[in-house]
């Protein structure tokens, strides 16, 4: 999957710019991020394990290594206090 999104340093997300529309079609694939990003957050509180975020901004697919520190109903909140939009992540591996 990583062939079409560009690598980004969790650094510069603060600078990006997100639309408020959803990038994923299927109720399927929403109920699975879902998933990925609690467990994504489980493995970031504890075992401080890194993952990739697959997103999209108002720009191009990016992808991000790093750890969750929270979820809210609307943003996966990283280290430091960068956040993306749940609605623009394809998914977290």
């Amino acid at each position: 999957m990583e062939t079409n999104f560009e690598i980004i340093e969790k650094e510069k997300i603060q600078s990006l710019s997100f639309p408020n529309g959803e990038v994923l079609i299927s109720d399927e694939d929403i109920k699975q991020r879902f998933v990925d990003l609690n467990r994504a957050l489980s493995l970031g509180n504890l075992e401080h394990s890194k993952i990739k975020i697959y997103f999209e901004d108002n720009e191009s697919k990016k992808v991000v290594e790093t750890t969750v520190w929270a979820l809210t109903d609307q943003r996966v909140i990283l280290k430091q206090g960068f956040t993306i939009p749940i609605n623009r992540i394809y998914l977290s591996a």
